[in-house]
């Protein structure tokens, strides 16, 4: 039974993001969707000694912002050097720094994006090779796209050869069960409750942060505090 997930990209995700993509066989970026302000997608956060600190990536919005994610271009180029100082800044001294900083540093210092889909894309990817994710990972514009919420899901999940959809619980505000059923896709809603705390400096533990505040602290062992990723 092919399971698959579908969610739009994010700015270095935190663990639950890649706990749903390890979850599934395939995980559909849908970049297809409005860009939205003050989201996930261009930014996340890290834990310092001052408290959560947010590293946003800076984007060129249109108006109202009325455009795609994957039409949203980034601007300039400083952010990178800024974004990995606050990352050297503040986790040089976890266990495991060293270990995930030779494959991470040269995407913030030696890389270049033009879209905000294109680097949110490549860091999830290669987080997922560090943990050992299989999933495959295609975006939403690989597909042909219905109107409307439901169908549109649903539809996406037929056309990749799915029988079960997983989705966040967020998505129970607006997801019409009875669509899939229809399709005969089996809905599932994914459980991001009950995660172990890991070794994490700097006061009151915070699950909400960026995946790389777990790597960074736990390295291969990130998978002992996630359900659905296997070493």
């Amino acid at each position: 039974m092919k399971k698959i997930a579908i969610s739009q990209s994010n700015y270095i995700p935190w663990k639950g993001y890649f706990d749903l993509i390890a979850a599934v066989d395939e995980f559909i970026l849908f970049d297809d969707m409005q860009y939205t302000r003050r989201d996930w997608r261009n930014r996340n956060q890290i834990k310092t000694p001052q408290g959560v600190q947010w590293l946003t990536v800076p984007v060129q919005v249109k108006g109202k912002y009325d455009q795609k994610i994957k039409d949203t271009l980034i601007d300039g180029t400083a952010w990178a050097t800024a974004h990995w100082k606050a990352l050297v800044q503040n986790y040089r001294r976890a266990p495991h720094f060293d270990e995930v900083a030779i494959w991470l540093e040269p995407l913030y210092v030696a890389d270049s994006y033009t879209h905000i889909s294109q680097l949110n894309r490549r860091l999830i990817e290669v987080v997922c090779h560090y943990l050992c994710i299989k999933t495959v990972i295609s975006n939403s514009w690989d597909y042909t796209l219905l109107a409307g919420k439901t169908e549109r899901l649903a539809d996406l999940c037929k056309q990749a050869g799915g029988a079960e959809y997983i989705s966040g619980p967020a998505a129970k505000d607006y997801i019409e069960e009875r669509t899939f059923t229809e399709y005969g896709i089996k809905l599932t809603w994914f459980d991001y409750t009950g995660y172990p705390e890991y070794p994490q400096p700097w006061g009151d533990f915070t699950h909400g942060v960026t995946i790389l505040d777990l790597l960074f602290n736990c390295g291969k062992d990130a998978h002992r505090y996630m359900r659905n990723v296997r070493p």
